[in-house]
């Protein structure tokens, strides 16, 4: 696609009623953690109706982020492979405007809204809605061509248009993703617990890093890629083309020194401008000094 788009997907923009009540009872149970903005506007987050008056399709689209080369040494500090480059949520809603921009210079007058997991959306039940891939166990959208290392945008539009078909869930009998993770905190298939989840806990976690987490953060600094890693859907990965996504020349070859001498300039040299950001440089030492 000429806007770097690697798929595109259009569903009906009606509510989603199945996976408001999952929402719901993920919700009630407390295995959101800290994140209280995921209990915010629960109407607007299953029914894009409430978000774009007269929503009638909800065009998602996906971008495969896998990097061409990744952090050769296990045994240093690692980050997830998400937070190499740019942060994604600008990159993708700048094409994703673009696009809107072009839909309206040749069908004519179109309303519409650009969400890329920054708005009460729930990005990957539109995607999988729109036969991009399908929801694994591990919670993560999977595309049967470019894995689980994907981003995920939507342009919710007051527009009919043809809509594409679900796709089958290809997961079959497997666990692996649910076996490897460190911390258990893939509770039961496609619920995770965030409480228990390295990722969660390197990056939206304040305070304290609990002490039930000690020896079992396998490393990962910022993020976690353990379930993306093992699926077996992810064997045949396909590097990313975009420019956008590529991570600070010097990042991939730190040493375990380097990461652990890490001061305020050099955090915000390497990742300005990056995810990693989100953690700050005080949430990044404190994750570095738990190892």
């Amino acid at each position: 696609m000429q806007l770097g788009f690697d798929a595109c997907g259009i569903s009906k923009a009606d509510a989603l009623e199945q996976d408001a009540f999952h929402l719901e009872q993920w919700l009630e149970t407390g295995k959101h953690g800290e994140m209280k903005y995921m209990s915010a506007y629960p109407e607007r987050r299953s029914d894009p109706r409430k978000l774009v008056e007269g929503a009638g399709s909800v065009i998602s689209v996906i971008m495969n982020y896998y990097p061409e080369k990744i952090q050769s040494d296990p045994k240093v500090p690692r980050i997830s492979k998400y937070a190499y480059g740019r942060d994604y949520h600008r990159v993708m809603k700048k094409k994703l405007l673009k696009l809107l921009e072009y839909i309206k210079e040749n069908i004519g007058r179109v309303k519409g809204e650009v969400f890329v997991d920054s708005a009460p959306v729930l990005d990957r039940a539109w995607a999988a809605k729109a036969g991009l891939g399908w929801i694994g166990k591990n919670s993560n959208l999977i595309s049967r061509k470019f894995g689980s290392f994907v981003f995920i945008g939507e342009l919710v539009v007051d527009m009919i248009l043809r809509y594409d078909h679900t796709v089958k869930d290809l997961c079959g009998d497997c666990t692996r993703c649910i076996e490897a993770c460190p911390t258990g905190a893939i509770v039961t298939e496609k619920v995770i617990d965030a409480r228990r989840c390295i990722s969660y806990i390197t990056i939206e976690h304040r305070g304290e890093i609990p002490s039930r987490m000690k020896g079992k953060m396998n490393n990962w600094i910022f993020g976690c890629d353990v379930c993306q890693d093992v699926c077996p859907w992810n064997r045949k990965r396909i590097p990313h083309g975009e420019p956008d996504f590529k991570p600070h020349p010097e990042l991939l070859q730190m040493t375990g020194k380097e990461w652990f001498a890490l001061d305020e300039k050099r955090f915000i040299d390497l990742f300005s401008g990056t995810p990693v950001m989100r953690a700050k440089y005080a949430g990044l030492k404190r994750n570095l000094e738990f190892l």
